[in-house]
């Protein structure tokens, strides 16, 4: 190496890629589990949204339920604003179920990827029940 020069070395730099590749060992893992868990808590939200729509909606017409998704979506004004039923977000599939009569409801939110996008299937049903419980 010629006297004067400045610059790294490569065993300095191997070193400061170990270290960069240290630190995103640690940080990656708990950016997964913060993105789960915030998959989760939206998931219980848009549950409690769907029920609590469901729920306005059989108070306004003497204590029926609605029948479809679009008994709540299609209303003036609507009960809310987006059919989650049928769809993947942010890593849960939302399945709706109405009885034809009027009598309940029953909304499921179910992780893609047990594990990847959430922890457990989440289910809402007739009075606002969220289980497994929050």
């Amino acid at each position: 190496m010629y006297r004067g020069q400045k610059g790294f070395t490569l065993v300095e730099i191997m070193i400061v890629v170990a270290i960069i590749a240290l630190l995103a060992a640690i940080a990656i893992p708990n950016l997964l589990r913060a993105r789960i868990s915030a998959n989760d808590a939206l998931a219980k939200s848009t549950l409690r949204s769907l029920s609590t729509a469901s729920e306005t909606f059989a108070t306004a017409n003497s204590g029926s339920y609605p029948t479809e998704i679009t008994d709540l979506t299609g209303a003036t004004p609507p009960y809310i604003n987006k059919a989650y039923c049928g769809d993947t977000i942010s890593g849960f599939d939302y399945n709706c179920n109405f009885e034809t009569s009027g009598a309940s409801y029953s909304f499921e939110a179910v992780p893609a990827n047990v594990g990847t996008s959430g922890t457990t299937t989440f289910t809402i049903s007739t009075g606002g029940v969220l289980t497994p419980p929050a």
